[in-house]
């Protein structure tokens, strides 16, 4: 273990201070419901963008994207629109400001603007997207909870710490202690202060992570200065052809297998069909998590749209400073830290994150990165939770068991169902092999069953409740047997090859189920469509409502809006890539980027900053 006296010290101050943050605010987060769960709707856009960038750098999605980098190089910038990360320009764009308006609670809630708030397909579409949310908040506590015991298994070996636990654990079962540790101080904070403590947890882990990341870029830069890095042509080149054209072989054969396990090959495939679900993905708006309520959070809809944007600008240069800093000391002393990414035959390329931590960083510097990382976790845990507890409450208990709950009910229903959701995530996390197992289900498989749904609810003025159940149903569904016989190996191959079907099924039941069902009466949407003001196909509510007030003017900023997106995403690419070129001494590619960036900031101020409050 290299942990010395002023990492640990470093770690328990923040422990520490992260209880203390909790109980403190207490008091203010029980003051209302609002008040717990969207911090009053009174934080400013750029904390709770902080927060919600900060809720992003999780250490499950660090460790897979450090892998990637190591053994796709530049490449490795594309493989995350597996999210897709363009999603974020998409909000920033229109789609934040068009959430906030609704001025609703959870996303649950938000239906009752779009659909109203009775009838059998109301209760169906209210009901499936709560199960949906909860689902995929359990899923992505999971996925955390499995990154959080792999990374500090490497810094705390068993072997120090079993002398002092009076009962025996098996050894598989060890990184779920040490998940089960962590989690036990998210949970408190989390509950007892509500969304205020958790937006303030998260500018402190932010400013943590902030030293940590830009430290390890610069021992990676100086470390780099004189030496070569042994990677296969095309390494450090961010473009591809029809393969990736990547050969570790007689350099490293176990990143060869990587590839080819991985199956992104033939890359073109594999891209264009991120592309082609990350666009629809996009439409559909935030799923019913952390992010979603951070945008429910603000105290407008311009401010909605400002916190979005400003989560990529502090996301993404820093965290790709660790990401590259990190490939490039695993890449430069391979042999140091080979012994540490698994005891088998196979390599377990998702440890080079903490073990080139645990070989190359001083102490002290040691002790910041490791904080940064645990509230990376704590963070997104506690982000995700916050969702869950907002989904059970609000849509759930205050819906259909006490819907006259008293406030101080209604914060000790919220106590309650953290502890049952922890509890829940905790049990699911026993059950999952490792970061990308589950990654690739909620990214390709469980949210193939929402784009549908989601994307038609914002665009179409003829889908209802019933076309949302029906739509979700037949996406759900599917995508959990898709994960029940793959994990009894009946069926192989990328959950992402098999999104198309799950979209096709969504969209079919969406379709039909809308037309299955009268519309949506008629005073909710002319009220929606006046609130939120869409572009899409809303001709015939366009018509009524300008035919009761001539001075309505409608949203006709679709083409406006695409440009912005197409700005946008380029843009958050050269974010990305900026801090690499940085790093890798590249001069040449590093000032093409600045000017790049530059030239596109310039537009966006004029195309999109400064008519935020014109559509």
């Amino acid at each position: 273990m290299n942990l010395q006296l002023p990492d640990l010290l470093i770690i328990a101050a923040y422990l520490i201070t992260m209880v203390v943050i909790g109980w403190l605010l207490r008091k203010k987060a029980r003051q209302n419901k609002d008040n717990y769960l969207l911090g009053g709707k009174s934080l400013p856009w750029y904390m709770l963008g902080l927060s919600d960038a900060s809720d992003m750098f999780d250490i499950s999605g660090t460790m897979w994207m450090v892998s990637l980098c190591f053994v796709y190089g530049m490449k490795s910038i594309w493989i995350p629109w597996l999210w897709p990360v363009f999603n974020q320009v998409f909000m920033m764009m229109y789609l934040s400001r068009w959430l906030r308006r609704s001025n609703a609670t959870t996303g649950a809630e938000w239906l009752t603007t779009r659909f109203g708030s009775s009838g059998r397909g109301v209760r169906s579409s209210h009901n499936i997207v709560v199960a949906f949310a909860l689902l995929s908040c359990l899923g992505f506590m999971a996925y955390g909870f499995v990154g959080l015991g792999k990374f500090v298994q490497v810094f705390i070996p068993w072997d120090i710490v079993s002398p002092y636990v009076p009962f025996h654990i098996p050894p598989e079962y060890v990184p779920h202690f040490y998940g089960i540790v962590f989690t036990l101080f998210a949970m408190f904070y989390s509950i007892l202060g509500g969304m205020h403590s958790i937006v303030l947890g998260d500018v402190i882990k932010y400013g943590l992570m902030t030293v940590g990341c830009i430290s390890i870029a610069i021992i990676a830069m100086i470390r780099l200065r004189d030496h070569r890095l042994h990677v296969p042509e095309g390494w450090l080149n961010p473009f591809f052809g029809v393969d990736l054209n990547l050969d570790w072989r007689n350099i490293l054969n176990d990143a060869d297998r990587k590839i080819q396990t991985d199956g992104f090959s033939p890359f073109s495939v594999f891209f264009m069909m991120m592309l082609f679900k990350g666009i629809f993905a996009s439409l559909a708006g935030p799923a019913p998590n952390y992010d979603m309520q951070k945008v429910l959070s603000t105290r407008s809809p311009e401010e909605a749209s400002k916190m979005s944007g400003f989560v990529s600008i502090i996301l993404l240069p820093i965290r790709y400073s660790m990401i590259i800093g990190l490939t490039v000391l695993a890449l430069l002393y391979y042999p140091r830290i080979s012994g540490q990414l698994g005891t088998g035959k196979e390599t377990d390329f998702e440890r080079i994150l903490p073990a080139t931590i645990n070989n190359f960083l001083p102490v002290g510097l040691m002790g910041i990165v490791l904080t940064g990382l645990l509230g990376a976790f704590m963070g997104t845990f506690s982000g995700t939770l916050n969702a869950a507890q907002a989904y059970l409450v609000n849509d759930i208990y205050l819906k259909y068991v006490n819907p006259a709950a008293g406030t101080r009910k209604t914060i000790y229903m919220n106590y309650l169902a953290g502890v049952v959701v922890v509890t829940t995530g905790v049990v699911l996390g026993l059950f999952v092999r490792d970061v990308n197992t589950v990654l690739q289900w909620i990214v390709s498989g469980l949210y193939g069953g929402y784009v549908a749904a989601n994307m038609l609810k914002w665009h179409w003025w003829r889908f209802n409740a019933s076309g949302f159940f029906w739509g979700m149903l037949a996406g759900i569904i599917p995508a959990i047997a898709l994960a029940v016989l793959k994990s009894f190996g009946l069926l192989r191959g990328l959950d992402l090859y098999y999104w198309p079907v799950l979209f096709l099924l969504s969209l079919a039941g969406s379709i039909l189920g809308s037309y299955a069902a009268p519309p949506t009466e008629e005073t909710v949407l002319l009220s929606f469509y006046r609130t939120v003001r869409p572009w899409g196909s809303w001709k015939p509510i366009q018509q009524k409502v300008m035919a009761a007030d001539p001075g309505f003017i409608p949203n006709r900023n679709f083409k406006l809006n695409t440009f912005n997106i197409f700005l946008g995403i380029i843009g958050q690419l050269c974010l990305t890539i900026l801090p690499m070129y940085i790093v890798l001494w590249l001069k040449g590619p590093l000032f093409i980027t600045v000017t790049l960036l530059l030239i596109i900031c310039f537009i966006l101020k004029r195309t999109w900053w400064d008519k935020l409050n014109e559509y």
